[in-house]
C-alpha cells in the first residue's frame, strides 16, 4: 500500500475517533475533527504543517504563564 494512502487512512481514522470523542453529532467528521487529528499526530503535522484547513479552528492551548502556580491558593 502506498505511503500517501496509509497516511490518508490514518488521518481519517484519527478524525473519526475525534468525532466520536466529542459526541455532539452522530459520528459526523467535520473540518475541526480533521484539524485536531492532523495537528495531534507528529508525522501528519510535519507533512501538512503549512496547510490551512477552512473551518478547522486552532488547537486548544493555554500558555503556562497564565496558569496558576502549584500550591498557590486564590
Amino acid at each position: 500500500m502506498p505511503r500517501a494512502t496509509t497516511r490518508r487512512r490514518g488521518a481519517f481514522e484519527l478524525a473519526g475517533s475525534s468525532s466520536r470523542a466529542w459526541a455532539h453529532a452522530p459520528c459526523s467528521i467535520i473540518p475541526r475533527h480533521i484539524q485536531l487529528a492532523i495537528r495531534n499526530d507528529e508525522e501528519l503535522s510535519k507533512l501538512l504543517g503549512k496547510v490551512t484547513i477552512a473551518a478547522g479552528g486552532v488547537l486548544p492551548n493555554i500558555h503556562s504563564v497564565l496558569l496558576p502556580k502549584k500550591g498557590e491558593k486564590e
